[in-house]
């Protein structure tokens, strides 16, 4: 009678990650120099309109306004205080038309939506007085520039929001020129900066 044939003892397979390791320690590091890290400073602006106001539904209510013309931008806020004057600037190129001052005028907006957030209020809309010579295309950009702009969140392009609910209204007669605005004296412009790292 032969004997019964023991069976083998199953060994459990050691798992070998040290390939996996290695790769890892020279991925990590590729990525991470890949990735872009962008952190925007923002200076605060000194609004005058809303200085004494500490009501936050009462700041909220008050009217931002972009004021546009041929001759370049203006934003305003509270309705009537001027924040900034944008004038048109020179194109790059052989042609040095001037355009625009969209890159200024997102910023202003920026800083204008980071001051306010810095007192607690959310605001969303704003008011565009766009004067009549203004072209179809610059009346386009400005609807894109003042809702939204472009922010890079590891590594990925984002819509970060700005005043998404526009409107449109009629420019009141003091401010129907735009070289009035340029000339006014009682002008708040602190410096803007931006800072990225």
């Amino acid at each position: 009678m032969m004997g019964r044939r023991k069976k083998p003892s199953r060994t459990e397979a050691e798992l070998d990650i040290t390939s996996f390791m290695n790769l890892m320690i020279v991925l990590v590091p590729v990525l991470l120099m890949m990735m872009v890290f962008s952190r925007i400073t923002v200076v605060e602006l000194q609004l005058p309109g809303i200085a004494g106001i500490t009501d936050t539904a009462e700041i909220k209510s008050k009217q931002l306004e972009v004021l546009a013309s041929p001759s370049g931008l203006a934003v305003f806020y509270p309705q009537g205080h001027l924040v900034r004057k944008l004038p048109l600037v020179a194109s790059e190129g052989e042609g040095q038309t001037a355009h625009q001052d969209w890159k200024g005028l997102q910023l202003v907006l920026r800083q204008v939506k980071q001051t306010l957030l810095g007192k607690g209020v959310d605001k969303k809309d704003i008011t565009l007085l766009i004067d009549d010579e203004v072209a179809y295309q610059d009346v386009i950009a400005l609807l894109e520039f003042t809702r939204s702009y472009d922010d890079v969140i590891a590594a990925s392009v984002v819509q970060a929001e700005l005043f998404p609910q526009v409107s449109f209204a009629d420019i009141p007669g003091e401010l129907a020129s735009f070289e009035q605005i340029l000339a006014r004296q009682s002008v708040s412009q602190p410096e803007s900066q931006e800072a990225t790292q």
